[in-house]
C-alpha cells in the first residue's frame, strides 16, 4: 500500500470532512492537496458555497498536510479570507508548511474553484504533540454513546 493510499485510509477517519464529501487528493509531510465536489446543500441562501463549506475545506488540508508528518497535530488558530464567491463545480484546497518547530506548524492553504480562481485564503497554526500516528494500523471506530460511568463523570 502506498503512503498516499495509508493517508487516505487514515483521514476517511474524519467524518465530518467525509460527511461533507471532501476527498484527499494528494498528501505528504507538509503538503495536502483536497477537494469537494459542490452540491446543493453545500450552497447558502445567496446560492453560492457556504462559508463554513470552504473553510471546512481549507482546514481538513492544513490537517493532512500537519498530520502527515507522522506526530497528532492539532490546530490552535486560524484565519481565513473570502476572496470570491463558489458556486458550481470543485473547488480545491491546497496546504503548504510555511514554518515548522518542534512544536508548532504553520500553514498556507488556497482554495480555487475549476476555473482556478483563488477563492479564499486560510492561515493555520497547529500545535504538534508527542503522540505518534501509525499509519499502518486501521483506526478503531469509537462510539458517539457515551457510557453511564462516562456520564457520571461529566457531571462531577
Amino acid at each position: 500500500m502506498s503512503m498516499l493510499d495509508k493517508f487516505k485510509s487514515y483521514f476517511k477517519n474524519d467524518r465530518f470532512a467525509a460527511h461533507n464529501g471532501i476527498e484527499l487528493v494528494d498528501c505528504r509531510p507538509g503538503f495536502a492537496k483536497v477537494q469537494v465536489l459542490i452540491r446543493p446543500h453545500h450552497l447558502n441562501a445567496a446560492h453560492v458555497v457556504h462559508g463554513g463549506m470552504i473553510f471546512t475545506l481549507a482546514d481538513f488540508a492544513c490537517g493532512a498536510a500537519a498530520n502527515a508528518h507522522g506526530l497528532v497535530t492539532l490546530s490552535i488558530s486560524s484565519a481565513i479570507s473570502n476572496l470570491a464567491k463558489g458556486t458550481i463545480g470543485k473547488l480545491t484546497a491546497e496546504a503548504i508548511e510555511i514554518s515548522r518547530s518542534n512544536k508548532l506548524c504553520t500553514y498556507d492553504v488556497n482554495v480555487y474553484d475549476d476555473f482556478e480562481t483563488l477563492i479564499a485564503n486560510f492561515k493555520g497554526t497547529c500545535y504538534i504533540t508527542k503522540a505518534e500516528i501509525d499509519f499502518d494500523s486501521p483506526v478503531k471506530e469509537k462510539s458517539f454513546q457515551p457510557t453511564s460511568a462516562e456520564i457520571t463523570q461529566e457531571r462531577d
